[in-house]
């Protein structure tokens, strides 16, 4: 299994839409942290499976919930750069990654 080391804005970004779901209904933020965490496994275990976006960098969808989460994949290590909601702002996460190719 890879190493996976997240951007701080990545792991931001899974607190806030866990707050978010815990806040709509008890129980839903712990579930969106299990698709989270599940697809992130998922990745480490074959981190070429899914498809180029820019770059280096690839993205995969997190089940059940609205979000993709966007990584690298370099030997043994797994960045993951941004987990973002697929209706707001698709792009933002690209200035993060600027120079990273």
């Amino acid at each position: 299994m890879a190493k996976i080391i997240y951007a701080p804005e990545a792991v931001a970004e899974i607190r806030e839409a866990a707050d978010y779901y815990e806040n709509c209904r008890e129980g839903l933020g712990q579930a969106f942290l299990r698709s989270v965490e599940s697809i992130v496994e998922e990745i480490s275990s074959d981190p070429l499976r899914w498809r180029k976006v820019k770059g280096r960098f690839r993205r995969t969808l997190v089940e059940r919930f609205p979000y993709g989460i966007i990584y690298s994949a370099e030997n043994d290590r797994i960045f993951i750069a941004a987990v973002m909601h697929l209706k707001r702002k698709p792009d933002y996460w690209k200035k993060r990654i600027k120079g990273s190719g």
